[in-house]
């Protein structure tokens, strides 16, 4: 059995180090418990952990995609086009 770095989990998952340790943070996935090897704290990820993850990174919300979703869930029960930010550009002064 092979295990992996939480840095090489990332790199297994096709996300960044950052990422993985915010979904880590937020408990948004199941992580391996800690060990200590060498004097360091350290997670070990097996096969199977990277697998588990991998089944649920797609489910995880996006904050980016969600900022207009409650507006646009109540525009399409209305039937009224969805706001949008403007796309001219500003005239300058």
């Amino acid at each position: 059995m092979k295990g992996y770095s939480t840095r090489q989990a990332a790199k297994q998952l096709g996300i960044s180090l950052p990422t993985l340790s915010r979904h880590i943070a937020d408990e948004k996935i199941p992580v391996p418990p800690v060990t200590e090897i060498a004097g360091m704290r350290v997670r070990m990820w097996s096969e199977q952990d990277i697998e588990t993850v991998r089944k649920i990174l797609p489910k995880i919300a996006n904050g980016r995609k969600t900022r207009y979703q409650k507006l646009r869930e109540k525009a399409a029960q209305a039937g009224a086009p969805v706001p949008h930010k403007s796309r001219r550009a500003k005239k300058k002064k």
